[in-house]
C-alpha cells in the first residue's frame, strides 16, 4: 500500500469532490453577490441622476431663506423705528395736552379773576370830593407831619393795611376748591 499513485488519485478525487461542494455551494451566493451588484449599480445611476438637482434645489432654498431672512430683519429694524416715531409722538401729544390743560386753566382763572374784579362793588366816589391839581387846597403842617409817618412806615405794616389785595393773590386756590 505505499504506491504513491494510488495516494496521488485519491488524494485528487478528494480535491475535486472538495471543489465541487465548494462550487455548489458557492453558486448562490455568487447569485446574490451578482443581484447585489446590479441593485448597488442601479442605486448608483438613481443617485448620479437624481442627486445633482435635489443639491441644486437644496442651494437655491438656502439661499431664498437667507434672502427672506434679510428681508425680516429689515422689517424688524423699520418696525422698531416706527415705534419709536409713535412713542416719540405719543411723548410730544403728552406734553401738548399738558400745555393745552395748562393754558386753559389759565385762561379760566383770568376769566374768574376778571368776572370778579368787574362785579365787585366799587366804592361810590363823588366826582365833586376830586379836585383837579391846581384847585387843591394847600396841606397844612400836621397833615404834611401824617404824610411823612405813613411813608416811614415799615413794609410790612404797609401791606398789612391792604388786606384785600390777598384775595386777588389767592385766586389759583379759590378756582382749585369752586372744581
Amino acid at each position: 500500500m505505499i504506491d504513491p499513485l494510488f495516494w496521488l488519485g485519491l488524494s485528487l478525487l478528494l480535491v475535486a469532490t472538495s471543489l465541487t461542494a465548494v462550487l455548489v455551494a458557492a453558486i448562490p451566493a455568487l447569485q446574490e453577490l451578482a443581484r447585489a451588484a446590479r441593485s448597488a449599480e442601479k442605486l448608483f445611476d438613481t443617485l448620479s441622476r437624481e442627486l445633482p438637482p435635489t443639491l441644486d434645489a437644496i442651494r437655491v432654498t438656502g439661499l431664498e431663506i437667507t434672502d427672506l431672512t434679510d428681508d425680516v430683519s429689515q422689517g424688524v429694524k423699520s418696525a422698531s423705528q416706527v415705534v419709536k416715531q409713535v412713542d416719540q409722538s405719543l411723548d410730544t401729544a403728552r406734553k401738548q395736552a399738558q400745555n393745552l390743560q395748562v393754558g386753559t386753566r389759565s385762561i379760566l382763572v383770568g376769566v374768574k379773576a376778571a368776572w370778579r374784579n368787574f362785579t365787585r362793588q366799587k366804592p361810590t366816589r363823588r366826582i365833586s370830593d376830586r379836585l383837579a391839581s391846581n384847585e387843591k387846597p394847600a396841606l397844612t403842617l400836621r397833615e404834611r407831619e401824617v404824610l411823612k409817618q405813613d411813608n416811614h412806615r415799615i413794609k410790612p405794616e404797609a401791606y398789612r393795611a391792604n388786606d384785600g389785595y390777598n384775595d386777588a393773590a389767592s385766586w389759583e386756590t379759590d378756582f382749585d376748591d369752586q372744581e
